[in-house]
């Protein structure tokens, strides 16, 4: 027999509504730069060429998103990109938004005891390098989503008029940046997949495989 005390209802109160407000706070949704640093994120080999293909392919303005899925050789397996809302920046938003993309472009992995492939997200915004609150949103909204589509949790990327920024790590360069043309596209690309089902999917990786 255990005995044991039954909390009180001023304390099940105060728990469920201490829960409620930070599911409803988009600042509880974020991660400090701190946190993604200590979070055993894959280091890029080759960053510059990761961003300078992706750039090259989607030829991102500010407020647009490109996610990637890098197999484990760093080439590029599929990609797409999407433009954010004006709404205040959320992780719990940006986490479905990215979601919903890396389904329309690659079946999830989730049956995999541990993930092989790898997701890194570019973002193309206003300003200058420095963290801001969007990009702890779209830090947790990666990792979460990175969770959701068995995929490892890779790095996030920033393009400003100051160029691009792995965040996290300090490595970063000029060009590209929001202003600059794009280069040729180089980088590599694994196969193209196929898909498991037809439809919409097998429409998007024919167009990716024929960009």
């Amino acid at each position: 027999m255990t005995f044991g005390f039954a909390p009180s209802s001023a304390a099940s109160l105060s728990t469920s509504a201490d829960l409620s407000a930070a599911s409803t706070d988009p600042l509880a949704r974020m991660l400090e730069p701190a946190e993604w640093a200590s979070a055993g994120i894959p280091l890029l080999r080759n960053p510059r060429e990761v961003v300078s293909g992706l750039h090259a392919r989607h030829r991102p303005r500010p407020a647009t998103a490109v996610v990637a899925v890098l197999d484990p050789d760093e080439r590029l397996s599929a990609s797409a990109s999407f433009t954010r809302r004006p709404d205040p920046a959320d992780g719990w938003m940006f986490r479905n938004a990215l979601l919903a993309q890396l389904r329309r472009v690659i079946p999830h992995d989730l049956r995999r005891r541990t993930p092989v492939r790898t997701a890194v997200l570019l973002y193309c915004r206003d300003g200058d390098a420095r963290w801001t609150e969007e990009d702890g949103a779209w830090m947790w909204g990666l990792r979460d989503a990175c969770t959701l589509h068995g995929l490892r949790c890779g790095a996030y990327i920033t393009l400003t008029r100051d160029g691009w920024q792995v965040l996290g790590e300090g490595r970063g360069g000029r060009r590209p940046n929001t202003d600059s043309p794009p280069e040729s596209f180089t980088a590599t690309e694994a196969p193209p997949l196929l898909p498991r089902t037809g439809g919409a999917a097998s429409e998007v990786l024919r167009r990716a495989a024929a960009r």
